[in-house]
């Protein structure tokens, strides 16, 4: 059964673009210096926006069928995609999608019956803000770039394997990493392929996927392209809770023996160490190539809610209020969740 200290883990995505939004205003300075997606000379099309209101289709991939890319429930996967223009028109901005991740057939038949799972359940049409927003205003280094959102619907950051499906009958389609081949495929054709900036971004387990698949979106693409990767609160501790617990990784084998997930971290780590150890991200950057950035917040609430101080791990109710506010705790309580911080 699923450790019910989990079960709150697959309502993430609806914090993902809280998020983003502070991550990419503490990164904006930064990659402006990097990326330089505007001309001052261009023609008047580079200072043109969307509406407001511009809604973004999902696009499922029919293509998909034949490589067998499908959700955990066998629909076709999708993303949403707005072409670039003017002085954009050959850069891409690719943000993978977050929402947590399934780790056992329970939690991942609940996975399967929402958007996180199959695309029956994804919106037909969405908006794109933020660092995906076509408003100058709002997003003044990307707002003209190709931009592609990847929905999430395989539960192990687009890296589980169909050679560890269930053969007894269990409907769960694993294959995350079909799926980030597929949309790879199509994408190139459309234009990546010929792009002359690049930019691979996620938000939690979107972060994490954007680290599993930074070297693999950089080896697509033009060798004289820039190419860069900015993993958004996907930094997660491979750290003990305060009963010495090791929560999430114990959460991450899990994942990582469901969904056959070791055949997409990096060779070097899996002969090194247990394959749940290499979806750390502590460990998939010792082998990134890859220019990255990594934004994540000082005290990241989430990870002191399900990490650090996950409520089984609380019966006395010490940490209560701390761990639902940080403004809340004490001066003990920092320091115990600042030793974990200072030891990455």
């Amino acid at each position: 059964m699923a450790n019910p200290r989990l079960r709150g883990w697959r309502k993430w995505a609806k914090k993902d673009w809280a998020i983003a939004a502070v991550g990419f205003t503490i990164i904006l300075f930064a990659l402006t210096l990097l990326f330089d997606s505007r001309n001052p000379t261009s023609s008047s099309s580079s200072t043109f926006n969307l509406p407001s209101n511009h809604l973004i289709p999902l696009t499922l991939l029919h293509r998909a069928k034949a490589t067998g890319a499908f959700c955990l429930d066998g629909s076709l996967p999708g993303y949403h995609f707005q072409k670039g223009f003017g002085s954009g028109s050959n850069n891409w901005l690719l943000h993978i999608e977050g929402g947590g991740w399934c780790n056992s057939i329970e939690t991942c038949e609940i996975r399967k019956r929402t958007a996180l799972g199959s695309s029956k359940y994804m919106d037909p049409l969405i908006p794109f803000d933020g660092i995906l927003s076509h408003q100058s205003s709002q997003n003044p280094d990307f707002y003209n770039w190709n931009i592609v959102k990847m929905r999430y619907c395989d539960g192990a950051s687009l890296a589980g394997h169909p050679e560890s499906e269930f053969k007894n009958g269990t409907k769960l389609f694993f294959r995350g990493q079909l799926i980030w081949e597929a949309i790879m495929s199509e994408l190139l054709s459309l234009g990546l392929s010929k792009a002359k900036q690049a930019l691979l971004t996620g938000c939690s387990a979107g972060g994490l996927a954007t680290l599993i698949h930074c070297d693999d979106f950089r080896a697509h693409l033009p060798k004289d392209a820039t190419v860069k990767c900015l993993a958004d609160a996907g930094f997660f501790l491979d750290e003990p809770d305060i009963l010495g617990n090791r929560t999430m990784s114990n959460f991450y084998h899990d994942v990582v023996q469901l969904q056959g997930v070791a055949k997409s971290l990096h060779k070097n780590c899996i002969t090194e160490m247990e394959p749940s150890k290499c979806i750390f991200p502590q460990q998939i950057i010792k082998n990134i190539r890859t220019p990255l950035f990594i934004v994540n917040p000082a005290y990241d609430f989430w990870q002191i809610q399900h990490v650090l101080v996950p409520a089984g791990s609380d019966p006395d109710g010490y940490w209560r209020r701390c761990r639902l506010s940080i403004q809340k705790c004490d001066s003990t309580q920092i320091e115990n969740l600042q030793v974990p911080c200072l030891k990455q």
